[in-house]
């Protein structure tokens, strides 16, 4: 299954219809999206079952997780199994919250087919902001608070109305636990990069307008659902533990929330042990949790996006390649010496041609595309003929 083209949500319904036992309950369900960074904004791991064709990205990671907790929460509440019903139902979802609106272009290039306008839809969750070319290469924040969207969904299959309060009601209980957890610790850098990404991932809730003060309490007098506030204290024990230490203020912030949860301690201790565990395991991939500089994250970033989609295209353009012999001849000649400008325009040129070619390619079109070229050249070789590289080592 390949989550950056078109199609990907049919396949995953074909990969679900035998999976009734995957999930007992909402309560597994949750624990697995935990496991997998899902619930606390960090898009690491999808289920077994999705059998990826390629070392999957950290969007196309959330895509699967978002749509893989959508629809076991709608087995767990509807009893169905029917897929189209299930699309059409988060379809009809997220266009009573006016979120993702489909454009008229985006009408055009998905086709009538619901599956198609909604992986347009998802795809609007995903990303927060930024440029087509950014975008397209995965640079942009991923959104942070998907998990909102699984909780609310449930309680739009149970008829609560009207849904879009709700929505507001979450996101804004969320965002003041968060900051009150941030303001029981000494603020650090990534805290604050914490806060940042949750703030830009809010959707239901006027950023601009709300006031975060840190207090909750009269908040949680509102009827929130055990899964909930489950979900509220994993967001305060996320923002108090990122700095791996939990000092005498902080402990008593979390067994505070605690009580106004009505968890007991053993459960909150269990709930900050998870935290634990899973930054022990995943820190060193928790992106916001590194200090490399922007311009060094933008061409790893870049590069890591590029070769994806050499690889995900390679056999198309090994043979695009191999019939433009003069093309083919100059990129063999810039893997062990460097090209005349002639020579490098000429290369610009003509791989513009050949990627026209190959519609997934179409991004390098794109203004400003041209500066992706030469990531593409160091990547090349694993596309060429063997003869071509003396040095190259065939992987068993």
């Amino acid at each position: 299954m390949n989550p950056s083209s078109s199609g990907w949500i049919n396949k995953f319904g074909h990969l679900v219809k035998n999976e009734d036992l995957l999930f007992p309950n909402f309560e597994s369900l949750y624990h697995e999206l935990k496991k997998n960074g899902f619930v606390y904004g960090i898009h690491l791991n999808v289920s077994d079952f999705i059998d990826a064709e390629h070392t999957l990205t950290e969007d196309e990671i959330a895509k699967i997780n978002l749509l893989t907790a959508l629809y076991f929460t709608y087995r767990f509440e509807k009893g169905g199994t029917d897929f189209e019903t299930f699309v059409n139902t988060v379809f009809n979802y997220y266009q009573s919250l006016e979120v993702g609106k489909i454009s008229f272009l985006s009408k055009i290039l998905s086709g009538k087919h619901t599956e198609s306008q909604l992986e347009k839809l998802i795809d609007s969750r995903i990303y927060l902001g930024g440029n087509t070319f950014n975008r397209a290469f995965g640079n942009s924040l991923t959104n942070s608070l998907l998990y909102v969207d699984v909780l609310i969904f449930r309680t739009y299959l149970q008829g609560y109305y009207p849904i879009m309060k709700h929505a507001q009601l979450l996101e804004y209980a969320t965002m003041n636990i968060a900051y009150h957890a941030l303001n029981s610790k000494d603020v650090d850098k990534r805290d604050t990069r914490l806060i940042q990404l949750l703030d830009s991932s809010l959707t239901y809730v006027n950023s601009d307008e709300a006031n975060f003060d840190g207090s909750y309490r009269d908040l949680l007098k509102q009827k929130f659902t055990k899964c909930e506030k489950d979900y509220f204290m994993d967001m305060a024990c996320l923002t108090i533990w990122e700095d791996k230490a939990l000092d005498p203020t902080e402990k008593d912030f979390i067994l505070g929330l605690g009580e106004d949860l009505e968890m007991s301690k053993k459960e909150v201790k269990s709930t900050l042990k998870n935290v634990q565990i899973f930054f022990k395991k995943n820190s060193g991939d928790v992106a916001y949790l590194n200090d490399k500089n922007l311009a060094f994250q933008f061409y790893e970033g870049m590069s890591k996006n590029v070769s994806k989609l050499i690889l995900r295209n390679s056999k198309r353009l090994k043979k695009e390649l191999t019939e433009s012999k003069e093309l083919l001849s100059l990129l063999s000649k810039s893997t062990v010496k460097e090209l005349s400008p002639d020579e490098k325009k000429k290369v610009q040129n003509q791989l513009l041609d050949v990627f026209k070619s190959i519609p997934s390619l179409a991004i390098f079109m794109l203004p400003g595309g041209a500066v992706l070229l030469p990531i593409f050249i160091k990547l090349i070789p694993k596309l060429l003929p063997s003869a071509f590289d003396d040095n190259r080592i065939e992987e068993k």
